[in-house]
């Protein structure tokens, strides 16, 4: 049988190897640190790969960031602990959209032939973080020691005026955006609310099936959308799991290489996961620059140009995910990429059951999305990512 990938340009870049793992232990003191459990996922994607000598071909450690102020090169930290040298480190600012803008750019680099072995991923501890730090159980670097390189927003996320009315956290912000929606589309409250529960519940129900996920329970409609003592009204109409599940600890990493690369590493074809395309494009910085709350110009910009890029439309889409901090963040990208309601959003269960780990969420559903691309061969995938406040996006067309 004639191989498929033999006339492949050398230099097209390609997903080689994903690794994604949960932290769960009682004691702080156990509880490995954000970079030791980046290094593991490594590990186990090493071990997906197939190659013993994928992780020695690393010349680019990008790191999502960590929220420690502990860390002042944790790229470093990660290649210590897997006992390689690189080239580069890479050190992202605060963002959803990173891990997919990550991609994009290390697919071009590739190309290019600029780099070639990309290792991309982050980790976060939070519900230990306080224990294990306090402990010293955390390390800690010196100042000093800098990464090659950070990515970093252009400017503050929140404009002075925002901040001076205490609008600033993204729990303020998105039911904004959840309310406009409402209005914009002429729902009453309790068929929003009915809407926001059926979404959800789907969520949940894929998290029940994925390994992966940090809540792997099933909700109802009703258990969604109605506050009790156990889910509390955080910010009408949210209820605490309609919101993005900080309290995790997990790590997701994965690797890009040329097809030259991935070759002479020995790794299968049938690991292999193409990037087709990437886009990004941001909103106008500040949310009260923006002339719609129930709209983003960005998205159906950005996301419209994954698309043609790669010679697809939604309708071509078998697996999708977008980013799901809060569902004013899902029905708002859809409608702007044009995928019906009816549509399965998410390969992993979102970031309020399968969980949000802060800026590395997308990580996380690049790995999940590569294993289900894996398992249904010749389908075509879309990851979404967002930062900010619907402020920065990130969409990338894989297969």
């Amino acid at each position: 049988m004639t191989d498929p990938t033999a006339t492949l340009d050398p230099r097209t870049p390609v997903i080689v190897a994903v690794g994604q793992l949960e932290q769960r232990v009682d004691d702080p003191a156990t509880a490995a640190e954000p970079t030791t459990l980046m290094a593991e996922a490594a590990r186990l994607a090493a071990v997906d790969s197939g190659s013993d000598r994928l992780l020695d071909a690393i010349d680019t450690v990008a790191v999502v960031r960590i929220f420690s102020n502990r860390y002042s090169d944790p790229g470093a930290l990660v290649a210590a602990d897997l006992g390689i040298t690189t080239r580069r480190t890479i050190e992202t600012d605060e963002g959803g959209n990173y891990p997919q803008s990550l991609a994009n750019r290390a697919a071009g680099e590739i190309l290019a032939g600029q780099s070639d072995v990309w290792l991309i991923g982050g980790a976060e501890a939070w519900r230990s973080r306080t224990g294990a730090k306090a402990a010293g159980h955390w390390s800690t670097q010196d100042p000093d020691l800098q990464p090659t390189e950070r990515v970093t927003n252009h400017e503050k996320l929140i404009h002075p005026n925002e901040l001076s009315r205490r609008v600033f956290m993204p729990i303020e912000f998105y039911p904004l955006f959840e309310n406009a929606l409402r209005a914009a589309e002429g729902w009453t409250i309790d068929e929003h609310r009915d809407r926001l529960g059926q979404l959800w519940a789907g969520f949940s129900e894929v998290a029940a099936a994925n390994p992966h996920a940090w809540i792997r329970r099933a909700y109802s409609p009703a258990q969604v959308r109605e506050a009790t003592p156990d889910n509390r009204m955080v910010g009408f109409p949210y209820t605490k799991v309609m919101n993005a599940n900080n309290a995790v600890e997990q790590a997701a990493a994965f690797v890009m290489c040329s097809v030259d690369k991935a070759r002479s590493l020995g790794i299968s074809s049938d690991r292999w996961v193409f990037p087709w395309s990437g886009a990004e494009a941001h909103e106008h910085w500040f949310v009260s620059n923006r002339w719609d709350l129930a709209e983003a110009p960005a998205i159906r910009l950005a996301g419209g140009t994954a698309l043609e890029l790669a010679g697809v439309d939604v309708d071509d889409l078998a697996h999708i995910d977008v980013y799901s901090c809060f569902p004013s963040a899902v029905q708002i990208a859809a409608k702007e990429l044009g995928l019906g309601s009816d549509r399965q959003l998410t390969v992993t269960g979102g970031l309020s059951f399968a969980g949000g780990p802060w800026n590395n969420y997308v990580s996380h559903s690049i790995a999940t999305m590569a294993d289900v691309l894996r398992a249904d061969e010749g389908s075509v995938g879309l990851v979404t990512g967002n930062g900010g406040y619907l402020s920065k996006h990130a969409f990338g067309v894989f297969s």
